[in-house]
């Protein structure tokens, strides 16, 4: 596509004609799980409930749970002892639960199941006497989480460099990696790990989630088509911040932004056509708003790419399950 073909004119700056719309986008079924979680709580055991760290990588998915009777905190030292408790959706070392316990306090793991999971691989490996490297990104919550499952057993590695230089030699090795990665990049980085050493193991079924992949694939679909792609989703986000760095692969200018009043115009110089989508962390209503945002400014022709349709639920605790129910 030509820039700026079809684009109508307002002062200097173009604005683009067509939206395209990456489908699935937003919420995934562990993100879901999590805010409902958080809800349900609130109204059982009335606010406040304290949330250990950002629920979901959301800025304002955590303003509107403040607004509802939520207090995210840092870490479980600041709860009232005795108090209601929310885990997030990234997961938690074991020490977490257990100052949870010697602390009182009555504790909701709100972790997504696909993120147990890559725990459960990790404690398995390191019982049966592997070294694990863990595919992720240094600092991230979900890895700190699963590092402390077998924190005397794993090493991190972040990208295909590190993969040519990890110590893969004197024993078992397996491999395990964080949920929301770019795909492509993981693929090459086990890639380069198994060239190393044909002998590595990894998990059964691979641990980039299902609503990482099918966010990715669709918003290939729709950098090839667009100008510009939008990400709706705050930089504390992993998943988001793939999406993004995906798009630019693709020759589309691309940006993160947390909601429509981060959006500069003069990114859209030129731009006949503009994808959006959004990461798993952020609530559809958000793009509703940079929708109006364009609508606002002219732009008629929206259309819905739709890659694959997702139809995954996960089961709540037991004990906000049956108020689900009812």
């Amino acid at each position: 596509m030509s820039p700026g073909s079809g684009a109508t004119t307002i002062g200097p700056v173009t604005t683009p004609r067509r939206l395209l719309l990456a489908a699935p986008r937003g919420y995934c079924a562990g993100v879901d799980r999590a805010v409902e979680i958080v809800e349900r709580a609130i109204a059982r055991y009335g606010s406040p409930v304290y949330v250990r760290k950002q629920i979901v990588h959301n800025i304002s998915v955590v303003r509107d749970l403040e607004a509802k009777g939520a207090i995210f905190v840092e870490e479980l030292d600041e709860v009232p002892e005795g108090a209601t408790t929310v885990l997030s959706a990234h997961g938690v070392a074991p020490e977490v639960y257990e100052q949870g316990r010697a602390r009182g306090l009555h504790v909701i793991d709100a972790t997504c199941p696909l993120v147990t999971k890559v725990h459960v691989e990790a404690k398995r490996f390191a019982r049966d006497g592997y070294d694990i490297v863990l595919i992720g990104h240094e600092g991230h919550e979900e890895v700190i989480g699963t590092m402390g499952e077998a924190p005397g057993s794993i090493t991190l590695i972040g990208s295909p460099a590190e993969a040519d230089a990890v110590p893969l030699d004197g024993g078992k090795v397996a491999y395990v990696s964080q949920t929301t990665l770019s795909v492509d990049e993981t693929n090459e980085v086990i890639e380069r790990l198994r060239a190393r050493n044909p002998a590595i193991q990894g998990p059964p079924r691979e641990d980039i989630c299902y609503a990482t992949q099918n966010r990715q694939s669709a918003v290939k679909t729709i950098a090839e088509r667009a100008d510009v792609v939008l990400v709706i989703g705050s930089d504390n986000s992993s998943n988001s911040k793939r999406l993004a760095e995906v798009a630019r692969s693709l020759g589309a200018r691309s940006y993160l932004i947390d909601d429509e009043t981060e959006i500069e115009e003069s990114w859209l110089d030129g731009a006949a056509t503009v994808g959006i989508t959004s990461g798993a962390s952020a609530p559809e209503w958000l793009v509703d708003r940079v929708v109006a945002w364009f609508r606002a400014r002219g732009v008629s022709e929206v259309e819905e790419v739709t890659v694959v349709t997702e139809d995954v639920r996960f089961a709540l605790p037991r004990e906000l399950a049956e108020d689900a129910r009812a």
